[in-house]
């Protein structure tokens, strides 16, 4: 167990809805493919292929207001141990969580509004695929408390969009983003690059297209082979390290010129616009997990526990319904833990956090990370200034060396 904790961390939430219409080869998030889409009990969804409007896609095997009812359970098994905590932030992912209709969604924000204490100013984010954007549909995704909207663009480029088995083109993503703009306080555009047979040219013109719409945040995310993944068993051709090192460069310097500051790894924004729900993540706050392989961070100030729920859907909501919650592992951080746990995520950050941080966020002195910091700063990994714990550039280049060295 941790030391007492002397304040509790910003408390956020996180909503999973694990259904897509298609799996990408790439994806080893838990999400599942609709099985059937010509019959189905709730809702339905216009999906362009080629500019060539198909048949409504029905929602099989997403029984949403099944699935919201397990939500309003979920949450409601979860806040005997946030009670009188307040919601700083929001955030709805998948899967796709804008397959939810617009009565489903709202019922979402309303059950979750009576059950806590939402900040008046909270940040909610959406995450959408382009090629489930409606204008109306997403019109009223915004008059339901949906302020950010996070869109799962990767590329402008249709031969990409192809190879990454992404629903929607050029042209739909582009439109996505104009109508985005016009409905929601500020938008994220996600792109990656080192994508199958990329090159620098093709790269740079994703990112400018990216900018000439200037949007508020921008997250770029290296094509990565993941395990158990369709790309991991047939892997595509890829650039190699060099490339994409040369790659990542040029596409931060654009993002430089055009006022983007990077302030994580992945993650780039204008001025008062960074995401603060992943912040929180990143600075070791507190988080609710609900929904299909939802994980939770949750501190009293004797213990650290982290949760993590039953996956498939399926099995989730029978667990809901069945014993009033989806637990599959709770565990509690001890101290030889936390250092890691704390360093990996807050070495993610590009200005660091104050040192004092650590003892308020694992109570722990500082003392417990002193021999790992000094090899740290031996190998020009970590910044040397004493009020921050801050990875240097060549620390953010080599993360995964740095946050090792913090493992016992």
């Amino acid at each position: 167990m941790p030391n007492l904790l002397t304040a509790l961390p910003p408390l956020s939430l996180y909503v999973h809805i694990p259904w897509c219409i298609k799996k990408c080869p790439y994806c080893d998030f838990n999400s599942h493919q609709i099985k059937d889409v010509n019959s189905a009990p709730t809702g339905e969804v216009k999906i362009k292929f080629d500019s060539v409007i198909s048949e409504p896609v029905k929602k099989q095997g997403f029984d949403e207001k099944r699935y919201l009812e397990a939500l309003r359970i979920d949450l409601q098994s979860v806040l005997p141990k946030v009670w009188g905590r307040r919601i700083h932030t929001i955030f709805i992912g998948g899967g796709t969580p804008s397959l939810l209709s617009e009565k489903g969604l709202d019922q979402l924000l309303s059950d979750i509004r009576a059950l806590l204490p939402v900040n008046a100013d909270a940040e909610i984010t959406m995450e959408a695929n382009p090629g489930t954007f409606e204008i109306e549909k997403f019109k009223s995704f915004a008059k339901s408390g949906v302020n950010r909207i996070s869109l799962g663009i990767q590329s402008f480029d249709n031969d990409k969009l192809k190879a990454l088995g992404r629903i929607h083109d050029g042209a739909q993503a582009q439109e996505a983003v104009r109508s985005a703009l016009e409905l929601f306080d500020q938008v994220n555009l996600d792109l990656m690059y080192a994508l199958p047979g990329q090159t620098m040219d093709g790269a740079l013109t994703d990112i400018r297209q990216a900018i000439s719409f200037n949007p508020a945040h921008i997250s770029l995310y290296h094509l990565t082979l993941e395990p158990n993944t369709l790309f991991a068993k047939y892997p595509p051709v890829l650039p190699d390290d060099e490339s994409a090192f040369k790659m990542l460069d040029a596409l931060m310097a654009e993002l430089d010129l055009a006022g983007y500051g990077r302030y994580e790894v992945s993650a780039y924004a204008k001025s008062g616009h960074r995401c603060q729900h992943n912040l929180n993540y990143w600075q070791f706050g507190d988080y609710i997990g609900i929904g299909a392989g939802a994980h939770g961070k949750i501190s009293a100030h004797n213990q650290i526990a982290r949760q993590t729920n039953e996956r498939h859907p399926d099995s989730y909501m029978d667990k809901i319904f069945n014993q009033g919650h989806a637990l599959i592992e709770e565990r509690l951080l001890d101290k030889d833990d936390l250092p890691f746990e704390y360093m990996l995520n807050v070495l993610r950050l590009t200005d660091g956090v104050p040192s004092h941080q650590f003892k308020e966020r694992t109570g722990q002195e500082i003392a417990a990370i002193n021999s790992m910091m000094e090899q740290a700063f031996k190998k020009g990994l970590l910044d040397e200034d004493p009020r921050f714990i801050k990875p240097s550039a060549l620390g953010l280049q080599y993360l995964n060396d740095l946050q090792i060295l913090f493992l016992k």
